[in-house]
């Protein structure tokens, strides 16, 4: 089972002890970050963009639900040369794919602060399965959920012709999500 982008989107399921549901995202103090390697050396990287719509009460985390839309244009790949690529026909073709979006399907408390959070994550038109395992902290009306996964970017068309070949850009990347949200009894 694929642990794709949706990651990042897992973050925004968590949940902790007091009552009160999670639902106000501080866009400011969040971010979504991603490793891919080339040639064997990583290469980190981060979405600038998205939009995120929660809600989590940690009393009641299998009632949890999280929409995700990351704009892909504004990825951040370590290079002017870098980021015009990845936006392309044969990466993200953001022309006709804008947005990569994440809908959960359910959360599971797994002990503790632990949680995983199930869904669809769809890139490029392509919809597959993502389970992401994610922590909460809180701390009185704000709540981080932080948390990460792998998913496998030819399972999504990411890097198609010469890019498809994984020897040279690994068919791994590593995502990493930190989503701060506050109650709406908090603000």
């Amino acid at each position: 089972m694929n642990k794709p982008l949706a990651l990042t989107l897992a973050l925004l399921l968590a949940g902790t002890a007091q009552a009160a549901e999670f639902n106000q995202v501080q866009p400011a103090k969040s971010s979504l970050n991603f490793s891919s390697r080339q040639m064997g050396v990583p290469v980190p990287g981060s979405f600038k963009k998205f939009n995120a719509q929660i809600s989590f009460d940690p009393a009641k985390p299998t009632a949890a639900s999280t929409t995700l839309e990351i704009d892909l244009a504004s990825i951040d790949a370590g290079s002017k040369d870098a980021n015009d690529e990845v936006v392309g026909k044969q990466w993200f073709n953001v022309k006709a794919y804008p947005t990569a979006r994440f809908v959960s399907t359910g959360v599971k408390a797994l002990g503790g602060n632990r949680y995983e959070a199930q869904g669809k994550l769809t890139i490029k038109g392509q919809t597959r399965d993502v389970t992401a395992p994610f922590t909460v902290t809180q701390n009185g009306s704000e709540a981080v959920f932080d948390g990460g996964f792998v998913f496998k970017r030819m399972d999504y068309a990411i890097g198609e012709g010469p890019w498809a070949d994984v020897s040279a850009v690994a068919n791994e990347i590593d995502i990493k999500f930190h989503v701060v949200a506050t109650s709406a009894a908090g603000k």
